[in-house]
């Protein structure tokens, strides 16, 4: 698959690994420079989190929006955080899923399946305050932080349509494609929100859902180009993930 559209979000993740090695070798949080929230409350930006997730991809589209029509696929991620101030995150992930679903309308008879790979840029809200964003923390770290998460970038996706109910196997009869250029690419802005479980200070787990819209009705290869379709409504997709976030270095 062409990683071209992945480059931004890589670059980001990459500057912001360096930016913040290069803090920690500096001498650690006391060399650091302090910023002041609305209050005059003393916090440092960073540290750096690396995130990885894992999980399953739901589709949005011509066929269905249903779960009972889903061919459920895996989903993974793996991205960079950076706090720019308390509850603000800025970051950038590479994100890998695979959809497919059969025809709502059973007199089609259509079905397809998806390889999809994204790169975006996002941010990050936690709408309730943790001390432990600030150089000078009152009460302890919250335990439990639910957040919300936008995000734009770039889609990758190469679908395969056939006749069909039942997932596709090595003896599925693809259709011709609507297209000739798959991997397609599509612009994708991911929504999401999450709930987030301190493990240790520099370790955390978290659970999230994210719904991504995106400029093409032909993720799932079909559309009125063909006629196998009368919507030229834009497809979407859903991904649920459970993810590791980790600082390798101290705050």
């Amino acid at each position: 698959m062409n990683i071209r559209p992945l480059f931004p979000a890589l670059l980001l993740l990459s500057g912001l690994a360096t930016t913040q090695q290069a803090t920690a070798q500096d001498g650690g949080p006391e060399r650091r420079r302090r910023y002041y929230d609305g209050n005059a409350r003393p916090y440092y930006r960073g540290p750096v989190r690396f995130t990885l997730g894992g999980g399953v991809g739901l589709y949005s589209g011509d066929l269905t929006s249903g779960l009972g029509e889903q061919f459920v696929g895996p989903s993974f991620s793996a991205g960079l955080l950076y706090k720019v101030r308390p509850r603000w995150h800025v970051g950038g992930e590479a994100s890998y899923v695979q959809l497919g679903a059969k025809d709502q309308l059973a007199e089609r008879n259509l079905a397809f399946r998806s390889r999809n790979g994204s790169g975006v840029v996002l941010v990050r809200f936690e709408p309730f305050r943790d001390e432990a964003a600030f150089a000078d923390p009152r009460r302890p770290a919250a335990l439990i932080k639910p957040y919300l998460k936008a995000g734009v970038g770039f889609l990758l996706y190469s679908p395969k349509a056939y006749n069909g109910t039942m997932r596709p196997d090595d003896n599925t009869v693809f259709l011709p494609s609507e297209r000739n250029d798959y991997p397609a690419m599509a612009l994708v802005a991911p929504v999401g929100i999450g709930l987030t479980l301190r493990l240790t200070s520099q370790l955390n787990a978290s659970i999230e859902g994210a719904y991504s819209f995106t400029t093409t009705d032909q993720l799932d290869d079909i559309s009125p180009v063909s006629g196998r379709s009368s919507s030229d409504r834009n497809d979407g997709f859903g991904q649920v993930e459970l993810k590791l976030e980790y600082a390798p270095w101290k705050r």
